[in-house]
C-alpha cells in the first residue's frame, strides 16, 4: 500500500508530479478535493503550505508520520504536540533565501525612493524626494542565510556599511559573514535601514517597539520580511506619525492579510505587500520539491 500524503493548498505542479510517482497523494484543491475530515483518519504525511496544523487537528491524524512544512517557519504547526506524538517537523530553508532576500532589498528601494508613494499616487512629484542606498548603513537583526544574503546585495550592489545583532552567533562569525556585529540598541541609532530576520518565538515577539523606534534615526526605515509579530504595528504607526521612523516596507504582518482599516495603510510612506517574499516562480518549485523529498525520506522506505 502507499502511503497517503495530504496536500490542503495547491503546490508545484512537478512537486505533485513527484509524489505520485510513489504515494497515494490526496489534493485538497480541485476536482475531487480531499477535505481534512475524509483524509484525518489514513494521512501518514502532510505538505503543509499556508494551513495550520494545531494539536486538536493533529490528534485526528493517528498514522501522521511527517509534516513537510512548505516554507522556512513551524508557526503553523503545534510543535509541542507533534514531538510529543514522535512526527517529524521539517522545512525548506534554504529554497527561497534569494528570492525573500531580493524582495527584503526591493522593499528598502521602494521606500527609500518613494516607488510605493509614486506608484499610488499618495504623495505629489514634488514631495517624492528620495534617498540613496549608495554608502548608507544597513541594519540587520538576525544574521541567517535570508539576511547574509541581503548583506551581499546592498554590499556588492550598493557599497552600503553592514550592522548585524544576532546573539545567536558569535562577533567573529558574524564578520565572517560580511557585517560589522553591534549590540541591538546600538545598531538602531546607527542605521538608516533596519531588516528585521527572526522567527517568531516568545523572545522575539514585539522585538522592534516604542522604546526601539526612539532610538532610531528620524530618516531610518524599517523592513520586516520575517514574521508580523515581531514588530509592534501599532507602535511603528506612533512612530512615524511622531516623525521618529522615516518609512516603512512590510510584507508580513500580525494578521495577514493586513485588514484595510490598518494604521500603517495608506501611508506615503509605507509599502505593504502580502507575504509573498518567497513567491517567485523559481523559489516555489525549489520549496515544494524539498517538502516533498522530506516526505519521501521518511515515507517511501
Amino acid at each position: 500500500m502507499r502511503p497517503v500524503v495530504w496536500v490542503p493548498h495547491e503546490i508545484h505542479a512537478d512537486a505533485v508530479a513527484d509524489l505520485e510517482t510513489w504515494a497515494d497523494v490526496r489534493r485538497g484543491w480541485g476536482v475531487g478535493a480531499a477535505t481534512e475530515d475524509v483524509v484525518a483518519p489514513v494521512a501518514e504525511g502532510v505538505l503543509l503550505r499556508t494551513a495550520r496544523l494545531d494539536a486538536p487537528q493533529l490528534k485526528r491524524m493517528p498514522r501522521l508520520r511527517i509534516v513537510a512544512r512548505h516554507g522556512v517557519g513551524t508557526d503553523t504547526v503545534d510543535t509541542a504536540y507533534a514531538r510529543e506524538r514522535g512526527i517529524r517537523v521539517t522545512t525548506t530553508p534554504e529554497a527561497n533565501v534569494l528570492s525573500v532576500a531580493e524582495h527584503a532589498v526591493a522593499l528598502l528601494m521602494a521606500v527609500r525612493r518613494g516607488i510605493g508613494a509614486a506608484a499610488t499616487g499618495t504623495a505629489s512629484r514634488d514631495d517624492l524626494i528620495g534617498g540613496e542606498l549608495s554608502g548608507s548603513t544597513l541594519g540587520l537583526i538576525g544574521f541567517g542565510r535570508i539576511a547574509r544574503r541581503v548583506a551581499r546585495i546592498g554590499q556588492g550592489g550598493f557599497g552600503m556599511r553592514v550592522l548585524a545583532h544576532d546573539p545567536g552567533l558569535s562577533d567573529d562569525e558574524v564578520r565572517a559573514g560580511g557585517a560589522q556585529p553591534l549590540p541591538l540598541d546600538a545598531l538602531l541609532s546607527e542605521a538608516d535601514a533596519v531588516s528585521v530576520h527572526v522567527p517568531l518565538v516568545p523572545t522575539t515577539r514585539g522585538l522592534l517597539g516604542a522604546a526601539q523606534f526612539g532610538r532610531m534615526p528620524s530618516h531610518a526605515i524599517v523592513i520586516n520580511t520575517s514574521r508580523g509579530g515581531v514588530v509592534d504595528e501599532y507602535a511603528l504607526a506612533e512612530a512615524l506619525d511622531a516623525g521618529e521612523v522615516g518609512g516603512a516596507g512590510l510584507d508580513v504582518s500580525e494578521i495577514e492579510p493586513m485588514p484595510d482599516d490598518h494604521p500603517l495603510r495608506g501611508r506615503a510612506n509605507v509599502v505593504v505587500t502580502p507575504h509573498i517574499g518567497g513567491q517567485t516562480r523559481e523559489a516555489m518549485r525549489r520549496v515544494a520539491m524539498e517538502a516533498a523529498a522530506a516526505l519521501r525520506s521518511e515515507l517511501a522506505s
